[in-house]
């Protein structure tokens, strides 16, 4: 791909492709194939593996001695990044929101494992407290670099326009992709990837929290910052062109309903492959509603890009109703009376 960006090599690439065939024997709907995004390979992977191979670069270019990021207290962005920081020698900051307990599990924990300095705000007041972190650490002398939630600025979704190319030098050209779409950054680079490439087939952003406007417009801003990034002369995104389906939302952000359950249950049970609670089970929910509704054609190939998170599985916040669903719903579990 033409406009190279600086990048530090984190990730293990490409990731793989595999087809789910139980998992559309079972939905008796188009073929069904997966992106494991989930095996990049940092401190058990995910998509922001990829967005801080040029986060990263940029800040390391810049004389960056500390990065600085924030999110939920089950960031899977988080978590990365303070991998990420302790396998460069770099500090690593996190301003999280949510009540920290006493016995850290999930990504938490690993934030911790990563030695991450941790300061906690409110969710409304997240970026304040991201860009009072970074002033401070201004104040001392110090050289922090600011990575925006999720990744998503245009550094950071040009690393899915990558990925799109990845996945089509795989030979895999699928008439829709289906992924997790919250701060915008995967699918606005894969949407700007789209368009060098010339790629035909279609992008479903499955909304995690935002209504669809607001998440459309998010996008297509960033799709457009991203391909003047890589030096594009291709043409602009509208925000018409963007898909995003935000009829999933459940009770909410990271809340755990019956439809991201039945969603986790079936991936696990029909094809050994596990999703996070927040993120990609919510995504999922949505893919099997829409082949419930016969939303695809049934000979049509559809990818779901796994974009990781499942340490979040881990989380004691969702262990009882994970547990709960497994004994109501998998076969045989009733046979294991200690639980």
């Amino acid at each position: 791909m033409n406009g190279s960006l600086p990048r530090i090599p984190l990730a293990h690439l490409p990731t793989p492709v595999e087809s789910l065939p139980r998992l559309s024997a079972l939905l008796e709907g188009p073929n069904l194939w997966v992106k494991r995004d989930d095996q990049t390979g940092l401190a058990f992977g995910g998509n922001k593996t990829r967005k801080l191979e040029f986060l990263i670069a940029e800040a390391r270019a810049a004389g960056a001695g500390m990065l600085i990021t924030g999110g939920a207290l089950q960031s899977n962005h988080c978590r990365q990044t303070a991998a990420a920081a302790a396998r460069l020698g770099l500090r690593c900051h996190l301003v999280l929101s949510g009540d920290p307990s006493d016995r850290p599990s999930g990504n938490f924990l690993l934030d911790h494992m990563f030695g991450a300095e941790m300061t906690f705000a409110s969710r409304a007041g997240r970026s304040a407290a991201m860009e009072q972190t970074y002033q401070q650490a201004l104040q001392k002398g110090e050289s922090p670099y600011l990575i925006p939630y999720g990744g998503s600025n245009p550094a950071g979704a040009a690393a899915y326009a990558y990925a799109l190319q990845e996945l089509l030098d795989q030979g895999i050209s699928p008439d829709w992709i289906v992924l997790a779409s919250s701060s915008g950054g995967t699918q606005a680079g894969l949407v700007a990837g789209a368009l060098r490439a010339r790629f035909p087939g279609k992008i479903l952003g499955i909304s995690i929290e935002d209504e669809v406007d607001i998440l459309r417009a998010r996008i297509a801003g960033l799709a457009n910052a991203t391909m003047e990034k890589l030096g594009s002369a291709e043409r602009s995104v509208g925000v018409s062109q963007i898909r995003v389906e935000d009829g999933y939302l459940g009770g909410g952000y990271g809340v755990l309903g019956e439809r991201e359950r039945e969603a986790i249950r079936l991936f696990a049970l029909h094809e050994g492959l596990l999703l996070d609670p927040v993120y990609t089970g919510r995504a999922a929910a949505g893919l099997i509603d829409l082949i419930r509704n016969r939303f695809f054609k049934a000979d049509e190939n559809v990818l779901f890009w796994h974009t990781g998170g499942t340490p979040a599985l881990l989380a004691d916040r969702y262990q009882d109703e994970l547990l709960w669903e497994i004994r109501r719903k998998n076969p045989g579990s009733e046979k294991s009376k200690k639980w």
